[in-house]
């Protein structure tokens, strides 16, 4: 599943390929994808619309438009976007086509269809939601809680854990405002870091697989996929456990409860 950073990446390529254009028309081959809207309902809406900003919220992709909608896209587990030419073969598994004013076609593929496109008002993303207390879930159930934290996925979450020294099984509610604090800043510099190393992926929005998945930013893991090998900054074995049906990764010197 794409994580923040490799989300960050599609949306940085989307801009530079398609801010600007105008969306002649759609065509929607799985319906569920748009729900509750109507294929035809969602041509009417969005045909003639032009494309003004790219943006990222957690991993959701806006789609910013020239009218009161934005056009939020969540990749899931295996959804992509492609920007192709028009005599171009449309691959399998795509099932929502725009056609652009430049007589290309940006493509939603998803070979699992898990992904989710929806119209949604200006006025509603701008509504955001305050702090909430923590739970009393561990840590790492926590953070991977789509509720409680936007698009920290199970690569980041082990490695924000341990840059910050802190236990993957501790309770959230049981965590001190000092720590809140080094965790915050310990996810805000794992996930800068993969941004900027590249990620995990390289996007290539005329390949039919989307983007693929290189070795960068494997060599930035401090302890995900690690299990057995010694911890880079105090040399004990890194331990793994199936947990909230995710591997967990830690150090059980560096990350002591």
């Amino acid at each position: 599943m794409p994580e923040l950073p490799e989300v960050e990446h599609v949306v940085r390529a989307l801009r530079r390929a398609i801010v600007g254009r105008q969306i002649v028309a759609s065509q929607i081959k799985l319906p569920k994808l748009i729900t509750p809207l109507k294929p035809a309902q969602f041509n009417r809406k969005i045909k003639g619309v032009r494309i003004e900003a790219i943006n990222r919220r957690g991993k959701f992709i806006l789609i910013e438009l020239n009218s009161d909608r934005v056009l939020a896209v969540h990749l899931r587990m295996t959804g992509k976007f492609l920007y192709l030419n028009a005599e171009d073969d449309l691959p399998k598994h795509s099932h929502a086509i725009f056609y652009l004013d430049n007589e290309r076609r940006l493509i939603f593929r998803d070979q699992r269809q898990f992904g989710v496109m929806k119209l949604v008002a200006r006025a509603r993303l701008a509504k955001t939601k305050g702090i909430r207390e923590l739970s009393r879930r561990s840590l790492k159930t926590l953070l991977l809680d789509q509720t409680k934290v936007l698009g920290l996925g199970n690569i980041y979450a082990a490695e924000a854990l341990f840059r910050a020294g802190i236990n993957p099984f501790k309770v959230g509610a049981q965590l001190s405002s000092s720590r809140v604090k080094r965790l915050h800043q310990a996810i805000r510099e794992v996930l800068s870091d993969a941004i900027t190393d590249s990620s995990t992926s390289r996007i290539n929005l005329e390949h039919p697989s989307g983007f693929s998945y290189g070795e960068a930013f494997e060599r930035f893991w401090q302890v995900y996929e690690r299990e057995g090998e010694p911890c880079f900054k105090c040399g004990a074995r890194i331990r793994r456990i199936a947990h909230g049906g995710r591997s967990t990764y830690w150090c059980p010197r560096c990350q002591r409860r």
